[in-house]
């Protein structure tokens, strides 16, 4: 009795079998069909190939939300130097609350050589090659922030020729907390004091022919520091080609939340407009000589994650690759082969003449056609 189930549970399982099997005695195979078969399998094995280097890519996803912390604190990291002596230049942040923050509470004031090295200018070159080829694809970006932490420090290297030279620059660098609110950074002749209006610098102390506010920028981002990634005005050098010159940067922070497989960080990008000109109260150009960075934030915060095509989604890929190139190949070759038996039969029909019927002497006709004789020798 259980044999009988057996039997029929394998009788339904057979029937229900949607790959029926064919006896190789039924199946004809061809040389058109052998090349086919391995143009098909060739190409199955190239686009598996790139679907699975596309399965081992990533890309980012940029999602836009409203910032809706204005509590925290906003750190500026600064690494400037000045074509003037540390003693005659002061830097500051002063924000449209009023709120004045000294340079004192977190930057460093340090004697340097403003011309690089050869390998220092070979550096910047390189950097501002990337920063041209940044502003042209702008989808290299996302390559910077998936090699965040992992590639080389984009600081400058330290010098490698004669340290005893003597120092005609400043170096300011380190960093500041200021409110997320807009505020101008700014470096002018003469240290900062505070003022009941705001503040003011002690530039009356200060030889006017000394003014040089040529300056190089090697470093200016805003948030968390993350090694690795190349902000717009890094590698910027300008030269002042007056004592009188003013040099002002507008820039507009984004507060943008990174998380790749590598890090996880509250970092900020920024877009930046530039502008140089020539104080001359004279001609009506009013300012004050210096270099002035004003800085305003976004409403908006932008959340870049890194993702990962699922594994389900390649298998399903490369089924569809597999099947579809069996389907589409066995379809063209049975078009093909379609098309090559009607040209060949036209052609045969179109060859093909009759045999003229031979009389005999009583008036009939000869329809058959001639027998072969064997000549035997």
């Amino acid at each position: 009795m259980r044999r009988l189930n057996r039997k029929k549970t394998l009788s339904l399982v057979k029937e229900l079998d949607a790959f029926p099997k064919i006896p190789d005695s039924y199946v004809e195979t061809s040389a058109s069909g052998g090349t086919v078969s391995l143009i098909a399998f060739t190409t199955m094995a190239l686009l598996t190939i790139m679907e699975f280097s596309v399965y081992q890519d990533t890309w980012m996803k940029y999602e836009y939300e409203v910032d809706k912390d204005f509590s925290s604190k906003l750190r500026i990291n600064i690494d400037i130097t000045v074509a003037m002596k540390c003693q005659y230049v002061g830097a500051d942040v002063l924000d449209l609350a009023e709120t004045m923050v000294a340079s004192a509470d977190g930057l460093s004031y340090e004697p340097a050589v403003f011309d690089l090295s050869p390998q220092q200018r070979e550096w910047q070159r390189m950097l501002q090659l990337i920063q041209s080829r940044l502003q042209e694809e702008h989808s290299l970006q996302d390559v910077i922030f998936k090699s965040a932490f992992k590639s080389a420090s984009t600081a400058l290297p330290p010098r490698e020729d004669d340290s005893s030279l003597t120092p005609d620059a400043c170096r300011i660098h380190g960093h500041l907390y200021v409110n997320k609110v807009a505020g101008n950074f700014h470096i002018t002749v003469g240290k900062a004091i505070p003022h009941p209006r705001g503040h003011a610098h002690l530039a009356a102390l200060v030889n006017h022919d000394s003014y040089n506010f040529s300056h190089r920028i090697d470093h200016l981002s805003f948030g968390e520091l993350v090694p690795g990634i190349i902000n717009p005005l890094d590698g910027t050098e300008k030269i002042a080609v007056d004592h009188n010159q003013m040099f002002q940067y507008f820039i507009t922070v984004v507060p943008t939340k990174l998380h790749t497989y590598k890090i996880s960080a509250d970092t900020h990008q920024f877009s930046v407009t530039e502008r140089e000109r020539i104080i001359n109260h004279a001609a009506g150009s009013h300012g004050i000589s210096g270099i002035f960075m004003k800085y305003d934030l976004s409403s908006l915060m932008v959340t870049v994650t890194e993702e990962h095509m699922p594994f389900w989604q390649f298998f399903v890929r490369l089924c569809g690759i597999i099947g579809g190139i069996f389907s589409t190949t066995g379809m063209l070759h049975g078009i093909g082969k379609f098309i090559v038996e009607i040209i060949c039969c036209r052609f045969r029909l179109g060859s093909y003449k009759p045999v003229h019927s031979v009389p005999f002497e009583d008036g009939h006709t000869d329809n058959h056609l001639p027998l072969l004789e064997n000549n035997t020798h």
